[in-house]
Parts: C-alpha cells; structure tokens; sequence
C-alpha cells in the first residue's frame, strides 16, 4: 500500500519536474542575452531548392547613353531626361555607363514621345490638381552585331496641385515632369537589368540575322 502511494507521488512530481525544468533553460538564455551574448549563423544560410545562388564573373556591360531626342511639347527635357537615364542605369542597371569617346558594349537611344498634363479634380471655377504623364521609348544596340537587343516603352506619372499663382504652378509642373522623368529612368533601369541578368541581351545579340526569302 505504502509503495503504490509513493508510486502515485512520483508520478505527479514529473509535470512539475518538467515544467521546473523548462523554466530554468529559458530564464539561462534570457540571462545570456541581456548580458551581450548573441548567438550566430555564419554562411549565407539556406536557399531555396538547396542551390546556391551563381554569381557571375562577367564584367559589366560598357553602356553609352546618348541624348535624348524630344518630340513633346514640352522644350529643354532631353538634356535633363538623358541625365536622369545616366544617374539611374549607373546605379541600377547593372552596366557601367561610359562617355561616347570610350569604347562600348551597348548603345542606348531614346526619345520622349509625348507630356501631357490631364487634369484630376477641379471645383466650378478652377482646376485643383493635375498630373504629369511622360512616354518614353528607348531601345539598346548591341555595337559588334550592329543588333537592337532590347526596346523598351515606358511611362511615368506625377501630381500636383494647382493654385492661384500662375507661376509658381509652372514651378510644380516643372517639378512634376522631373519627377515623371526620374520614375521612367529608374524603371527602365530596373528592366534593363532584369534583361541582363537573365541573359536574353546576350541571346539576342547572337541571334543570327534571317535570310531574305
């Protein structure tokens, strides 16, 4: 009777053994953690499907960007467009952008088809905002193979609101159509490199030429 009784004690005291336990091991690694001490994975950790990410050892492609023609409206946007493409094809397009006197891989032209300004909301008597819409086509040749192997349309938008002072809404609008420039830049830049790093500007370019029937 005694040893069943002893039995019944001991196996009521596991729970709590466990539980006493477990609280010990979490209150030793919220110790070691206030006291500076961090735990580490080196390594780039796991990737999906158990390969490991290619890098590629191939130079950047050598890009030249010429000016921009303008065939909008809108006068003096093809200096200020072609910078925006420079600033953002050296950043995020994956190609090192070179002046016209450097040897080159790519030549990038372009021209901005058109800037319109529709208007979003307006009362009885005004307008109250209005929006800058640019298109810009642009396409990359490749310089050995005399090759188009990307061509590309985009667009970019921007608001504004318009007030009373006649020219300080010409100031908004100048700064809208910088901002629509910059957002078509940085999204054929994006595009650009999602061409490059897939490989279809090199398949393209070696594509040979059809034979006239």
């Amino acid at each position: 009777m005694l040893s069943a009784k002893k039995s019944g004690n001991h196996e009521r005291s596991q729970p709590f053994v466990f539980i006493l336990s477990t609280f010990i091991s979490a209150l030793m690694t919220s110790t070691l953690v206030a006291c500076g001490y961090q735990f580490r994975v080196d390594g780039p950790g796991p990737t999906i499907g158990g390969a490991a990410a290619s890098i590629s050892n191939e130079p950047p492609p050598r890009l030249i960007i010429r000016t921009l023609l303008n065939n909008s409206f809108e006068p003096n946007l093809e200096m200020r467009y072609t910078n925006y493409f420079r600033d953002e094809f050296s950043a995020g397009s994956g190609a090192r952008v070179v002046s016209e006197s450097e040897s080159a891989d790519l030549v990038l032209t372009g021209q901005i088809l058109s800037v319109i300004v529709p208007t979003l909301s307006f009362s009885q008597t005004a307008t109250l905002e209005s929006r800058t819409e640019v298109v810009v086509s642009v396409l990359v040749e490749d310089v050995r193979s005399r090759k188009v192997v990307w061509r590309q349309l985009a667009k970019g938008a921007s608001e504004f609101f318009v007030t009373p002072d006649l020219q300080f809404n010409r100031a908004l609008q100048n700064r809208a159509m910088e901002q629509a420039g910059r957002f078509v830049a940085a999204d054929l830049a994006a595009r650009f490199l999602l061409q490059l790093e897939t490989g279809a500007l090199t398949k393209q370019a070696s594509v040979p030429d059809s034979e006239p029937q």
